[in-house]
C-alpha cells in the first residue's frame, strides 16, 4: 500500500467513524477501488485506523475518562461507577459476536460492496427516524445500555454506521441527544483496544509483510480527522442534524448497490 492511499484511508476513517455514515462500509469501498484485498494487510489497516479514531476518542474525552476513573477508585457507588457498569453492559453483545463469529465477521470485509451498500440503506434509515424523535433529558439506564449494545454488534456488518446505529437507537429510546453522542463514542474504546490486544496476542501485527511506513501515516491522518470529526459531531447531534446524514447514506448506498450489481 503506499502512502497517498494510507493517507486517503486514515482521513476516510477519521471522519466517518464519528459521522453516521459507516466508516468499516466506507472503507470497504475505498479497498475496493484501491484494489487493496486482505491479504495484502487490508485488515491490519483496518485495525490500525480504528486504534487511531480510539485515541482520538479518549483525546476529546479525556476529562469525562478522568472522571470516571477517579469515581471507580472511590471505591463506592456513585455516578461514575453506574456509567461505567452501564459501558461495560453495552459491551457484552459485540464481544460476543467479536470472539464466537469472529470468521464469519472477516469473511464479510471482503469488498462485499452489495452487503455495504444495502447496509448503508439501513443506516440512512435509522438516521431519519432519529432525527424525526423528540429531544427529553432520559439518561440511558442498563436495559438502554443492553439495548444500545446490540445496535453496536448488529454495527460490526460493513455499512451499518456503529456511531449512527448507536446514536439513533439512544435517541429513539428517548435518551437526550449529547449523553446518546457521550455514550456512543465512550462504550466503543473498550472494544477497540481488546481488539487490538486479541490481535497482538494472535501475532496479526508480526510478519514480514508489514509495511510500518503506511500504517504510521495511515494511523496519524485517522487520528488528526477523528478529533475534529468527534467534536463536531457531538455538536451535530444536540442541533438534530442528522438527517443530512441520512441523505447521504441513501444516496451512496444506492451508488454501492448498482456499481455491485454492474
Amino acid at each position: 500500500m503506499g502512502i497517498l492511499e494510507a493517507i486517503i484511508l486514515g482521513i476516510i476513517q477519521g471522519l466517518t467513524e464519528f459521522l453516521p455514515v459507516s466508516s468499516s462500509g466506507h472503507l470497504e469501498i475505498a479497498k475496493a477501488i484501491f484494489g487493496n484485498e486482505q491479504e495484502d494487510g487490508g485488515i491490519l489497516m483496518t485495525v490500525t485506523l480504528h486504534a487511531a479514531t480510539a485515541l482520538s476518542t479518549i483525546v476529546v474525552f479525556r476529562k469525562d475518562i478522568g472522571v470516571i476513573l477517579k469515581g471507580l477508585f472511590a471505591f463506592k457507588q456513585n455516578e461514575e461507577l453506574l456509567f461505567s457498569l452501564k459501558i461495560i453492559v453495552s459491551m457484552i453483545p459485540a464481544a460476543f459476536i467479536g470472539l464466537f463469529f469472529e470468521d464469519q465477521i472477516d469473511a464479510l470485509f471482503d469488498s462485499n460492496i452489495l452487503l455495504v451498500g444495502l447496509m448503508l440503506l439501513v443506516t440512512g434509515l435509522l438516521l431519519f427516524l432519529a432525527d424525526k424523535a423528540k429531544n427529553t433529558d432520559k439518561k440511558a439506564g442498563f436495559k438502554e445500555a443492553l439495548i444500545i449494545g446490540v445496535s453496536q454488534a448488529i454495527a460490526i456488518l460493513p455499512g451499518i454506521s456503529r456511531s449512527g446505529a448507536t446514536i439513533s437507537t439512544s435517541v429513539l429510546l428517548g435518551i437526550d441527544r449529547e449523553r446518546a453522542a457521550r455514550f456512543s463514542f465512550l462504550m466503543v474504546v473498550p472494544l477497540i483496544l481488546g481488539k487490538m490486544a486479541k490481535d497482538l496476542m494472535d501475532g496479526e501485527f508480526s510478519g514480514d509483510s508489514v509495511e510500518l511506513m503506511p500504517l504510521g501515516i495511515g494511523f496519524i491522518a485517522a487520528f488528526i480527522t477523528g478529533l475534529v470529526a468527534c467534536t463536531w459531531m457531538i455538536s451535530l447531534v444536540k442541533k438534530s442534524k442528522l438527517s443530512w446524514f441520512s441523505i447521504y447514506c441513501f444516496l451512496i448506498g444506492t451508488i454501492a448497490i448498482i456499481w455491485a450489481l454492474a
